[in-house]
């Protein structure tokens, strides 16, 4: 053996000599080994922002979900229901009311401040459609640069329950505007609320007065810019709306006289039907609402008032899918994440996708049709026109920002007092 290789062994020798002496040294310092552990939380919450017209059945899944005793990876968890209006959530989310972190932010190194900020912020929410989470996705990726709601993958936004705007009239008053006009449309409506002789001019009884419109407000109420959407596109003939259609000057007169037809709009609820049901004919003669929320109140509106709804579905319909839409950022932990997930889970399952018949939401869950169950309020009030299928509709598409942006300034400078 040459002397370089001698002296190759020799350097290799002091240094395993030196590592060996190393960890024996740690090791007597130290004793035994300790075993590598990950921090848990002792209970893992879930915060879920959800829309007005699914909290009913969102609320009672949870309360079964939360008596089940649930865990994830060991540790208990339990679900918190919020309940907000989609547009005022879009609003707040717009804001950063929640409080999201800074971009760049690792939540490994919060101040204890920075923590407590966080005790509040949303697992998840469901929105009443998909649009919106679209519109708040784009507000945080131009502010911090990455999607916070997702497309796409596990974490993707997922429809829970499907509802529709349709009409609901009273029955009396329908069978004279279906005399009249042969059909229930938003020019039907028009024509009806311009009628300067009130209904004795539509052939309807002169006790009844002038027709009056129910419409939610769409300051307290996703529904209401909803629904004059969905007047635009039957004015248009397109399920594709611009701000140019709704700042048309035609249009907005149309609108204008539709809208004169709804009756103190401003001191309405965000439970339009609900103030239908309680209120009656002095909340108005009928209008377009969503269909879960028209169900939920058709018996309470046949017990106060005698005269049933009728369901009329229109040509242009606009669909809320409420999607489950888990927050994607460093404010929630991965089991957080993780555990909205099994909660999500648990509302498409089939127990409460036949459950949430019983509240006039149709199933996201394939599985389940609409008369799944015998609580099911589209069985119940089949005689009253509401429809498994719906037929013949054209679907509105999602309206930009600046088309809600124009309707709600336009309802607020000619309809609110």
């Amino acid at each position: 053996m040459n002397r370089t290789r001698w002296i190759f062994v020799i350097i290799v020798s002091v240094s395993l000599l030196i590592v060996g002496a190393s960890l024996l040294w740690r090791s007597v310092r130290s004793g035994p080994a300790e075993e590598l552990t990950i921090q848990r939380p002792d209970t893992i919450t879930v915060r879920v922002l959800t829309a007005l017209p699914v909290e009913p059945w969102v609320r009672a899944a949870a309360d079964q979900f939360n008596g089940s005793a649930p865990e994830l990876d060991g540790v208990p968890l339990r679900v918190e229901i919020a309940g907000m209006d989609g547009l005022s959530a879009l609003g707040r989310w717009d804001r950063n009311d929640f409080g999201a972190l800074p971009a760049g932010s690792d939540r490994e190194n919060l101040s204890p401040e920075q923590e407590a900020t966080l005790d509040r912020f949303p697992t998840a929410w469901i929105p009443d459609s998909r649009y919106l989470v679209e519109l708040a996705n784009a507000s945080y990726k131009a502010r911090l640069g990455r999607d916070v709601f997702l497309t796409d993958g596990q974490y993707r936004a997922r429809p829970i329950a499907i509802s529709l705007f349709t009409w609901g009239i009273y029955q009396s008053r329908a069978a004279v505007l279906e005399e009249r006009f042969d059909r229930i449309s938003w020019r039907t409506i028009h024509d009806a609320a311009v009628a300067r002789g009130g209904w004795p001019e539509l052939g309807g009884d002169p006790s009844w007065g002038y027709f009056k419109l129910v419409v939610p407000n769409p300051r307290k109420n996703a529904g209401g810019l909803a629904a004059m959407i969905a007047a635009a596109g039957e004015y248009h003939g397109s399920t594709d709306i611009g701000v140019e259609d709704v700042t048309d000057a035609t249009f907005r007169s149309w609108l204008g006289e539709l809208m004169g037809a709804v009756t103190d709009v401003s001191s309405a609820s965000a439970y339009t039907a609900e103030d239908f049901a309680l209120f009656g004919y002095s909340v108005g003669d009928g209008g377009q609402l969503l269909e879960s929320d028209l169900l939920q109140n058709m018996q309470g509106i046949l017990t106060r008032w005698e005269d049933p709804l009728v369901l009329y579905y229109p040509d242009y319909v606009t669909w809320f899918d409420f999607p489950f839409t888990v927050w994607m950022g460093p404010e929630t932990s991965a089991l957080e994440k993780n555990a909205a997930l099994a909660f999500q889970e648990h509302l498409l399952s089939e127990e409460q996708q036949r459950r949430a018949l019983a509240y006039g939401l149709r199933p996201a869950n394939p599985q389940v049709s609409v008369d799944a169950a015998g609580e099911s309020l589209f069985v119940q009030w089949a005689d009253q026109g509401v429809e498994p299928v719906v037929p013949r509709a054209d679907a509105m598409r999602s309206p930009s920002r600046d088309v809600l942006l124009a309707l709600l300034r336009w309802f607020e400078l000619n309809v609110v007092e």
